[in-house]
C-alpha cells in the first residue's frame, strides 16, 4: 500500500511482496520508465486532497483537478484505505434520503447512512436514478460525491453538463477515472471518493456517493491481479475481490451523535447481463449492501420508467427511515402490485375473470401509470403524497389509466394554487393526521369536480 518513486517522476503502489521481487500498481505513463533506474519509498501511503475547495470540481483518481478551472488549494490530505467506523461508533439509520423518485420513496426507502445496490442490465437507466437522486438533494444538505469508473469520456462530459444544468455541481464532486486510464487509477478511483466524503462526514454533515460502476471496478482489479501473477478464483477473479467491495461499502454510515451524528449513503451501481444476478460479483455486492433496486430490461423497454421492480426490490432498512404521511400511505403498494403482477399473467389467457380480480389488475394498474416518472423531474414531498393518497383512496379507479399523467400534473398544480395551506401542513409533521386526511379528501374531491 505505499508509495513509491520512480527517477522518471512516476508514482506506483506497492501491491505485492516477496522475497525476490516487488509488484507495483502504476500511476503514470509506463514508457517514462527504463531498467536500471532507481526507485526510492516515499514512506506514505496513497493519499489525495480533501475539502470543501473540492466542491464542484472534477478531479482524477489520484485528487488532481482535470475540470480545467485552475489548481486548489487543499490543507488536508486523507489517506484513501481507511478503517471502517466500528459498531459502536454507529447508530441506526432513521432519517430519509429522500430520492425524489416516487417509487423509490414510497415503496423502497433510502435512509442516510445505508448503502443500496442499484442493478440491472445495461441501458435499463441505472445511473439516471443515481443522477436524479443527486439533483434532488438541493437544498436538503446534502453533499454528493459522483465516482465513474470505465466510463467513455463524452458519457461523463454530457453527465457533468446535465448535472451543472439543473444546478447541482454546486454540492457536487466528480471523481473520474474513465475508460481510456490505467487500471490501478480506475482501482483507486472509488477509494478516492470514499475518503473524499469521509471527510465532510466526520464533521457531522450528510454525503452522498454514487459508485458507477463496481462491476468495471471489479474487473480493472481483476486485470492488475492477473498481471501480478496473483492466482486467479472464481471467474478468473482473485481471491480477495468480496474484501475490495466489503471494505469499501463498511466506510458508508451513520455516525453516532458522539461523533457527530454525520452519514454517508453509497449507492453503488452494478451491471448484470442478462438479468442475471446470482453472478458473481452481483452476489457479492447484494450480499454487503441493506438492500437493492432492480432494473428490469422488459419493465424498461415496455414503457415503465423508472424501471424498478418492486417485487425484487427490497430495502433492509426500509420504514425506519420514511416519512410518516408516505409509510402510511404507501404500506399497501408492494403487496398490491405483487397481486397485480399474478393475476395479470393470468388475465392474458382469458377474459371472463370475476369482478374482484378484475378490481384488482384494474388498482394494480393505476398503481404502475401513478410511479412512472420522467428523467430529472424529482417529486416534492406534498407532490408525491397527494398522489399516494389519490390512488390508495381509489379516487383514480374510474379515470382511464391513459389520463392518469395529466389528472397527476393538473392534481399537482391544483394543490400548489389553491391550497398552500395543506402544503405546509405537510411539510411541518411529515405525519399523516386525521386532520391532513381530510384536506387530502377535499383537495381531490374538489379537484375531480373540475377535471
Amino acid at each position: 500500500g505505499e508509495l513509491i518513486e520512480f527517477e522518471s517522476g512516476v508514482l506506483g503502489m506497492i501491491l505485492n511482496l516477496t522475497e525476490t521481487s516487488v509488484g507495483v500498481a502504476l500511476f503514470g505513463d509506463q514508457t517514462k520508465i527504463v531498467q536500471g533506474m532507481s526507485v526510492k519509498r516515499t514512506g506514505k501511503v496513497m493519499q489525495v486532497p480533501v475539502g470543501d475547495e473540492l466542491i464542484g470540481r472534477v478531479v482524477s483518481a489520484t485528487g488532481m483537478p482535470i475540470d480545467g478551472k485552475g489548481d486548489f488549494t487543499c490543507n488536508t490530505m486523507s489517506a484513501i484505505e481507511k478503517l471502517a467506523p466500528g459498531v459502536m461508533d454507529r447508530k441506526s439509520v432513521d432519517r430519509p434520503l429522500e430520492t425524489g423518485i416516487k417509487v423509490i420513496d414510497s415503496v423502497i426507502p433510502i435512509g442516510r447512512g445505508q448503502r443500496e445496490l442499484i442493478i440491472g442490465d445495461r441501458k435499463t437507466g441505472k445511473t439516471q436514478i443515481a443522477i436524479d437522486t443527486i439533483i434532488n438533494q438541493k437544498g436538503k444538505d446534502v453533499k454528493c460525491v459522483y465516482v465513474a469508473i470505465g466510463q467513455k469520456q463524452s458519457t461523463i462530459a454530457n453527465l457533468i453538463n446535465h448535472l451543472t444544468e439543473e444546478g447541482a455541481m454546486e454540492y457536487t464532486t466528480v471523481v473520474m477515472a474513465g475508460a481510456s486510464d490505467l487500471a490501478p487509477l480506475q482501482y483507486i478511483a472509488p477509494y478516492t471518493g470514499i475518503a473524499i466524503a469521509e471527510q465532510w462526514m466526520n464533521a457531522g454533515e450528510d454525503v452522498l456517493i454514487v459508485y458507477d460502476d463496481l462491476s468495471k471496478h471489479a474487473s480493472a482489479y481483476r486485470t492488475l491481479s492477473l498481471l501480478l501473477r496473483r492466482p486467479p478464483g472464481r471467474e478468473a477473479y482473485p481471491g480477495d475481490v468480496f474484501y475490495l467491495h466489503s471494505r469499501l461499502l463498511e466506510r458508508a454510515a451513520q455516525l453516532s451523535d458522539k461523533l457527530g451524528g454525520g452519514s454517508i449513503t453509497a449507492l453503488p451501481i452494478i451491471e448484470t447481463q442478462a438479468g442475471d444476478i446470482s453472478a458473481y460479483i452481483p452476489t457479492n455486492v447484494i450480499s454487503i449492501t441493506d438492500g437493492q433496486l432492480f432494473l428490469m430490461a422488459d419493465m424498461f423497454n415496455s414503457g415503465q420508467r423508472p424501471a424498478v421492480d418492486p417485487g425484487l426490490s427490497v430495502s433492509r432498512v426500509g420504514g425506519a427511515a420514511q416519512h410518516n404521511i408516505v409509510k402510511k400511505l404507501s404500506g399497501s403498494i408492494k403487496l398490491e402490485l405483487a397481486q397485480y403482477r399474478e393475476l395479470e399473467a393470468f388475465s392474458k389467457f382469458g377474459s371472463d375473470l370475476d369482478e374482484d380480480t378484475m378490481k384488482t389488475i384494474q388498482r394494480g394498474r393505476r398503481w404502475m401509470e401513478a410511479l412512472k416518472q420522467g428523467v430529472a423531474s424529482p417529486v416534492s414531498l406534498e407532490d408525491e403524497v397527494i398522489i399516494l393518497f389519490a390512488v390508495k383512496n381509489g379516487y383514480l379507479d374510474d379515470i382511464d389509466v391513459e389520463k392518469i399523467k395529466s389528472f397527476e400534473m393538473e392534481l399537482r398544480k391544483y394543490l400548489h394554487t389553491n391550497y398552500d395551506n395543506v402544503v405546509k401542513m405537510i411539510n411541518k409533521d411529515k405525519k399523516l393526521t386525521p386532520e391532513i386526511s381530510d384536506k387530502l379528501k377535499e383537495v381531490v374531491t374538489n379537484f375531480k369536480k373540475e377535471f
